[in-house]
């Protein structure tokens, strides 16, 4: 893809609306059901790559399929990855969640 393309892109998925992002349909999401990390540019991507193991609540099958669309959407955009399987990316935080940091 261009890089003009590559920006418009960008620029466009930048300006969407609430609304329109809310009738993104699930299969765009790297975890569906949860309707988390949007696969819709290489920048999403690479955040849903660092965001994975952020994510709480789903099994390790939800992993797998979603490190799957992940490397799919990766390859789409043009995104390298240097992990090879969802393990390379973990599945607790990896970063202290400051909000969520218990106090005492």
């Amino acid at each position: 893809m261009s890089r003009e393309k590559q920006h418009s892109h960008r620029k466009a998925h930048a300006d969407m609306s609430v609304d329109e992002r809310k009738r993104l349909p699930d299969s765009v999401f790297a975890f569906p059901k949860q309707r988390k990390e949007p696969l819709t540019d290489a920048e999403h991507v690479r955040n849903a790559l660092a965001r994975f193991d952020q994510v709480d609540g789903v099994t390790d099958t939800e992993r797998e399929e979603a490190f799957a669309r992940i490397k799919r959407a990766a390859k789409k955009f043009e995104v390298t990855m240097t992990a090879t399987t969802w393990l390379d990316l973990g599945k607790q935080p990896q970063t202290e969640n400051k909000s969520q940091a218990k106090k005492g």
